[in-house]
């Protein structure tokens, strides 16, 4: 995920206000504000005396001259840095972009924001809004906070599904309300994840509960926040899991609360181009794929034929991040 940090200095109690209220990723402020910063709520700090050590955790370079750039070069990779200049035409930002990653670049308003993030498309890992306006800081965190990620998915067809005996199931519970049409990417592979849709359906048997996914057993995948997945049985209470919806659009949730009981299975086969893939729910009317269209399909219904949204990706996974490598799961 892009981090987005404000700088605070000197400091100002509407700015650090906008900064969390925005949901900034870290605000960097004067040596000994931090303890204010936090009175005002919970966010990373970044000084000399900050949760990040300016110096030490996180580096900072102003860019004046050809030498500058060969020394974030050489700096360690495994500390982000901040990078200033008065003229980027100086040493163009997708010089340093190609050399290392880790890359914070200082902005001074959303033009400059867009252009640090889509530069090379990888873009810099992190900006630094310093700008004196608090309503243009508001601004350029919306603008990119509120911004969906998203994710491509595909039509795969029914091929069999068939009941299980009984399992560890996980529902779930989280801090947001979904709508029709979302729910989360779960699955037996961390290749091949589906789209299994919200209890936000009115049905007969239960009241609907928009705020819950029943999400299958307890070796199953979830897809989480960077591109990554984990178990269902990793996942705890305040963790941050993704809403997805039938566009693919993205959007990060926390969890509330784990419901972990035993009930019967369904195994669900399906087939995208020719690969097979497959995964295991709850056997329960009340639980839902996601038809192309974003209607919701009970498991119960679902026959051979049937298409379904998935999300599919050639990479493997080791402890749930992407590597190019041949990973076979069955």
């Amino acid at each position: 995920m892009k981090k987005i940090w404000v700088k605070a200095v000197p400091w100002e109690k509407d700015m650090v206000t906008a900064a969390l209220e925005s949901g900034a990723d870290a605000l960097v402020v004067p040596k000994g504000c931090s303890n204010r910063t936090k009175e005002l709520g919970i966010i990373q700090t970044i000084s000399e005396d900050g949760d990040l050590i300016l110096g030490k955790d996180v580096l900072e370079v102003d860019i004046t001259s050809k030498e500058d750039e060969e020394k974030i070069a050489s700096l360690d990779p495994s500390k982000p840095v901040i990078v200033t200049t008065s003229d980027w035409r100086i040493i163009p930002l997708e010089n340093l972009i190609a050399q290392r990653g880790g890359l914070i670049a200082e902005i001074t308003d959303l033009e400059g924001a867009k252009t640090a993030f889509g530069i090379l498309e990888k873009g810099v890992d992190g900006i630094l809004v310093n700008c004196e306006e608090v309503a243009q800081v508001r601004k350029i965190i919306h603008f990119f906070k509120e911004k969906p990620e998203s994710v491509f998915l595909k039509e795969a067809e029914i091929t069999e599904v068939k009941s299980l005996a009984m399992g560890d199931r996980v529902c779930i519970d989280t801090c947001s309300n979904m709508s029709l049409g979302e729910g989360m990417l779960v699955g037996n592979s961390s290749s091949a994840l589906f789209l299994v849709h919200s209890e936000s359906v009115e049905n007969p048997y239960v009241a609907p509960r928009p705020f819950r996914v029943n999400a299958g057993p307890v070796h199953a995948y979830v897809r989480v926040g960077g591109g990554k997945t984990r178990y269902l049985s990793e996942l705890r209470s305040g963790d941050e899991v993704m809403i997805v919806n039938y566009k693919g659009e993205i959007s990060p949730v926390n969890i509330g609360r784990l419901k972990i009981e035993k009930r019967p299975l369904i195994l669900i086969e399906a087939q995208v181009s020719g690969t097979k893939i497959n995964t295991i729910l709850q056997n329960a009317e009340t639980i839902r794929l996601t038809e192309p269209g974003g209607s919701p399909i009970s498991v119960v219904e679902l026959k051979k034929g049937c298409k379904v949204l998935v999300f599919m990706e050639e990479a493997g996974r080791h402890f749930g991040m992407k590597v190019d490598e041949t990973i076979e799961e069955k």
